[in-house]
Order: structure tokens, then C-alpha cells, then sequence
């Protein structure tokens, strides 16, 4: 099979809109291809000359781009009933404006504009209120730090007070076992001397 070049081009037209890139791929041995066969040099040439007759193919190592001609007329003929004529001149089916659906559309945007303004405000008074409770919290908490710290540096200088004391009351009952012992002598003395006088 020739391929075809520029000159071969079909017309613009609805004949040309029409055909497919399967019908393609079956012209140049796609079908093959989707058979799972390997397909020659010349058919790959084939084929990637007639999906360049339909639009713009680009390569790029292994992968392949195809983007079509006219791409946005396929999409208004794809979307099209069937049997049913396309627009002559390639005229697009968009209905007349109405001039009332677009001034509810602006006063249904000025409503939707003033709602988010006024959502906004509210979330920016919610956020201040927040930021001022997250504000005290972090205050309180400030203050309950350095509170316990005092109070915990009051607590260990106490106990070092009373370490001290203890120490010092220590020291001064070191006497009273020698005078414990003292008094258990006396007491010795006087049971003998009560013994007899008897």
C-alpha cells in the first residue's frame, strides 16, 4: 500500500469528520496490532500517515500523541443526535441568551457575594474569640508555671530548714545517753540504799 501524501488529503468536510481512528487503524493494520501481531515498518508508516491526514501526531520515544483536526467540531458532532444533520457552516446550536436568566444570575451572585461576606465576618469574629481564649489559657498556664515554681522553691528551702533544725537537735540530745545512763546508776544507788535501810 502507497502512502498517501499531502496532496492526497481529502477535502474538509463532513465525509472526513465522520471517519474514525478505528477505521484508520483498520486501513493501515491496526487491526493486526490489536490481534496482538507485531506490525512491519510499512504499516506502521501507513498508519501514522493516515492518523496525520486526521490531525497532528507527535512522538516522543515510545509514546505517540494524536490530537485531531477540528477537534471541537468532532466533540459537536459526537454529541449530536443521530440522524440528525450537523449545523451548516460549522455554526455552533448554542440557544439565544435571555436577558432575565442573566440579571437573576447577577442578583443570585450578589446574594452569594453578600453571604460570603457576612460568613466571613463571622468566622473572623469566631477566630478573634478563639485567639483570645487560647490567649488567657496560655496565660493561666503561664501563671500556674511560675506559682508552682515559688512554690516548689519555698517547699525545698523549707525542708532544707527543717534538714538543719534536725541536725541541730541532733547535736544537742547527744548528752542525754550518757545522762540516761547517769540516771540508771542513781537509780541503781538508790534501790540499795532503800534495800538497806529495811
Amino acid at each position: 500500500m502507497e502512502e498517501p501524501g499531502p496532496a492526497a488529503a481529502p477535502p474538509e468536510g463532513r465525509g472526513r469528520d465522520e471517519r474514525s481512528l478505528e477505521a484508520l487503524s483498520l486501513a493501515g493494520g491496526g487491526g493486526a496490532a490489536a490481534a496482538g501481531r507485531q506490525l512491519p515498518e510499512g504499516r506502521r508508516a501507513t498508519l501514522a500517515s493516515a492518523l496525520e491526514l486526521e490531525g497532528t501526531v507527535l512522538r516522543e520515544g515510545r509514546l505517540t500523541q494524536f490530537v485531531a483536526n477540528n477537534l471541537e467540531r468532532r466533540i459537536r458532532l459526537s454529541g449530536a443526535p443521530r440522524g440528525e444533520p450537523p449545523a451548516a457552516g460549522g455554526g455552533s446550536s448554542i440557544p439565544a441568551i435571555d436577558p432575565g436568566a442573566l440579571q437573576d444570575v447577577v442578583a443570585l451572585a450578589g446574594q452569594v457575594a453578600a453571604q460570603v461576606d457576612e460568613l466571613l465576618r463571622n468566622v473572623h469574629c469566631g477566630l478573634q474569640a478563639l485567639t483570645a481564649l487560647s490567649v488567657g489559657c496560655i496565660q493561666t498556664y503561664r501563671d500556674g508555671v511560675e506559682s508552682l515554681g515559688e512554690a516548689a522553691d519555698l517547699s525545698i528551702r523549707a525542708m532544707y530548714a527543717l534538714v538543719a533544725r534536725c541536725e541541730e537537735l541532733d547535736r544537742a540530745m547527744q548528752p542525754v545517753p550518757a545522762l540516761a545512763k547517769r540516771i540508771r546508776d542513781m537509780k541503781g544507788t538508790l534501790e540499795r540504799l532503800e534495800g538497806l535501810c529495811k
